[in-house]
């Protein structure tokens, strides 16, 4: 389960962001989840289409309810023969049929065991889709935090060479230094500039891709929580992920609603019996004998009933139900290998994740080993330097080595923690409940489900939903702009 409470040494690094300060105006990870929550449109779709699976319910459901229907005639007789002088010059007909189901070969049964099957996998599948959401919008806010810092410490370094530029030309027209010298802190001023627009550009997709998914601008966001929960070996992760992978949940569920889908298609074979009544009334308004003096002998209308029992026995179907039966036991087939084929794929990312999520925590210690000796021999050279032993170049060399290992700090702590989570969600700890928001904004697809599936009047029907995402058309196009204090 994902908890924004304590984590380990190498996880509490992790919330080390580029921020040094909190914002007056600042969003934060959890209020990020919330509104990708409430206005994604991939999960908006995906509940829309999970309450279209829940109707499979009543749909099968129907095929073994009574039905009635009526039916209602009136007829003009325009031209009569020469010896019907006891036909009618009109009639009305109405005529009402219920038929009550008694047995249809187990087709009725077993389609409805594979549409209730079908909603618990695509609830299953709806907690995956959540899953995956959240782990889109943890790596777009990292994103954002890790671009942001990129571009801090890019601006800073662009700052720091304009300096250097300035000061060694300084030292050229006193003749202390070369003019290669000049040559060289002109030409890594240069190289980073041409870094910096690199690193806004790439500031501005991570902030559009956020919009895209929290639907959104990102507001100088704060650091991440530590999450905890996280597993001690790549064993335990896959254990549990097998247990609790949503994912893999939906893809078992579909196994077992192919397996009824294969044993509703092998009905087509058996008999079907039914009962049925019918009754009809008919009216000849007056007409019944041709209108004359006898007319009024017979009676003008008549009622009639019928009740019985029908048994449909197929013979002969040309091979239909066997074909049939062959194509859902395929189909079963074919989803018990996707089901494997789910287990093969959690399993690997379960693994995959754990292991970034390790080496990442590694590369963080062995970065920031890199920037405390980088920023030492900077300070080294620049004090060597002033009494000859080193020259402009070796300063420049210090300098990008320390922006380099930097920026690979940040991006390793970036990375450490959108492996982190993203094992999490492998491992089925990543879903809305687990992520502590408030149970009112919680979306239960069982509600809906208890909602329809005992319905069968044929006209209760839902007034149309308007959209439930969140458009970003008025969103500001987004730009690299970051507050003085973002560079570390």
């Amino acid at each position: 389960m994902v908890r924004w409470l304590r984590a380990g040494p190498a996880l509490a690094a992790l919330a080390i962001a580029a921020t040094a300060a909190t914002p007056v105006h600042a969003d934060d990870l959890q209020g990020a989840l919330a509104a990708a929550y409430a206005g994604n449109p991939d999960l908006a779709a995906a509940r829309a289409n999970q309450r279209a699976t829940d109707e499979g319910v009543p749909i099968a459901r129907a095929q073994g309810l009574p039905s009635l229907a009526g039916t209602a005639n009136h007829t003009e007789f325009l031209r009569q023969g020469p010896n019907a002088f006891l036909a009618p010059k009109r009639a009305f007909q109405a005529d009402t049929t219920l038929t009550v189901p008694v047995y249809a070969g187990g087709a009725v049964k077993n389609s409805l065991l594979a549409a209730k099957t079908r909603v618990e996998a695509g609830q299953a599948g709806l907690r995956g889709t959540e899953a995956g959401v959240f782990s889109q919008v943890v790596a777009a806010y990292m994103d954002v935090i890790r671009d942001s810092a990129t571009v801090g410490l890019s601006r800073k370094n662009v700052g720091v060479l304009e300096i250097n530029l300035k000061a060694t030309t300084d030292r050229f027209e006193i003749g202390d230094v070369t003019r290669t010298d000049v040559a060289q802190s002109n030409s890594r001023l240069a190289l980073a500039r041409a870094d910096l627009r690199s690193a806004e550009a790439a500031l501005v997709a991570s902030r559009e891709r956020y919009v895209q998914i929290v639907g959104k601008a990102p507001e100088d966001l704060l650091p991440p929580p530590p999450l905890s929960g996280l597993p001690t070996t790549a064993e335990e992760a896959v254990q549990i992920a097998l247990d609790s992978n949503p994912d893999l949940k939906a893809a078992h569920e579909r196994t077992k609603a192919a397996g009824f889908d294969a044993k509703a298609a092998g009905a087509g074979r058996l008999p079907q019996v039914s009962l049925f009544t019918t009754g009809s009334y008919q009216d000849f308004l007056g007409s019944l004998g041709g209108g004359g003096l006898i007319g009024g002998n017979f009676a003008q209308s008549q009622f009639t009933a019928q009740a019985g029992v029908r048994a449909t026995i197929p013979l002969f179907q040309g091979g239909l139900p066997a074909a049939r039966q062959r194509q859902a036991q395929a189909t079963a087939s074919a989803a018990m290998e996707q089901e494997i084929g789910a287990e093969r794929q959690v399993i690997a990312g379960v693994r995959s994740a754990f292991t970034q999520w390790r080496a990442a925590n590694d590369v963080i210690t062995l970065n920031q080993t890199a920037v405390d000796a980088a920023a030492l021999s900077l300070e080294g050279v620049r004090a060597e330097n002033t009494v000859g032993n080193r020259t402009i170049l070796n300063i420049l060399d210090a300098e990008q080595e320390l922006l380099r290992a930097q920026v690979g700090l940040v991006a390793a702590r970036r990375n450490a923690y959108v492996a982190a989570f993203n094992l999490l969600a492998a491992m089925g700890r990543a879903q809305a409940a687990d992520l502590g928001f408030d149970s009112a904004m919680l979306y239960d697809p069982e509600a809906n489900y208890r909602r329809v599936r005992g319905r069968v009047w044929d006209w209760a029907l839902d007034a149309p939903s308007p959209a439930k995402a969140t458009r970003t058309v008025d969103t500001p196009v987004q730009t690299a702009t970051i507050p003085a204090q973002s560079a570390p």
